[in-house]
């Protein structure tokens, strides 16, 4: 059974005035530890980039960069065909816009975690986990990279000796495998349900699968993305469920 946990959730993922999601992202942010801030190219602007550092830096919340494909039109959850050395720059590029605004708010990027499409292609990547864990280590080698256990990348990280942290999906299903099932669009949920699948992964290590198999799981940190429908109630319901369990809340990356 854990003891600690860190929750952290995919936030400022709007652009311009156009909102993903519920648009609450200042209700979500002090209900988390860790914030996977959009860094513009399949979400989020300068101005929403500043303004959700500066809420994490109120509310002492650890901030991270969330790099995607080039893709706002599709919210970074298709693939791009595009070189694995365009990919990295593209990386860089985006984790360097966030840290300059966590210097201007006088905080610090402490981790970065790839999105969607991105995120699913490098967990099945040798080559691509190996060049974005070799272009965080010659930037930045204390940043923690976020990914899931049951993936290439997290063997690959290990290997290259970087600081990781396993994610958890209380928002979305798995597969026998104990990958996440990828979906482009999801429904609303039952937060009470939500809830019930994290304490089971926290108290017994398991999750149930899409064809009704209980897997044994291994994470770090709980992840619900701030644009499923319903997120606020999901995050808030869930932490209260893990904190009435006596499991305490904290960022691992500190």
């Amino acid at each position: 059974m854990k003891k600690t946990i860190d929750l952290n959730s995919d936030i400022g993922e709007g652009f311009g005035p156009w909102k993903i999601g519920d648009g609450v992202d200042a209700e979500i942010m002090p209900l988390i530890n860790s914030a996977n801030i959009a860094t513009g190219f399949h979400a989020g602007d300068p101005n929403i980039m500043a303004r959700m550092v500066e809420l994490a830096g109120k509310h002492g919340v650890s901030i991270g960069a969330h790099p995607g494909f080039r893709d706002l039109l599709g919210f970074g959850r298709r693939h791009i065909n595009a070189s694995t050395n365009e990919l990295v720059n593209d990386f860089i590029y985006q984790m360097g816009a966030l840290r300059e605004f966590t210097r201007l708010n006088n905080t610090v990027l402490r981790h970065v975690k790839p999105h969607g499409a991105l995120y699913m292609h490098a967990a099945q990547s040798e080559p691509l986990s190996r060049a974005l864990a070799n272009a965080i280590q010659r930037t930045d080698p204390s940043l923690y990279l976020y990914c899931m256990a049951q993936s290439v990348t997290y063997r690959v990280a290990c290997e290259m000796g970087l600081n990781v942290v396993r994610e958890f999906y209380g928002d979305r299903d798995y597969d026998s495998s104990g990958s996440i099932v990828f979906t482009r669009h999801v429904g609303p949920l039952d937060p009470q349900a939500v809830a019930a699948k994290v304490l089971q992964a926290c108290q017994q290590g398991t999750v149930q699968t899409v064809d009704g198999h209980t897997i044994a799981i291994e994470f770090d940190s709980v992840c619900i993305h701030s644009d499923t429908p319903g997120a606020l109630a999901l995050i808030q319901t869930t932490r209260n469920a893990l904190l009435s369990q006596g499991i305490a809340l904290a960022a691992h990356v500190t």
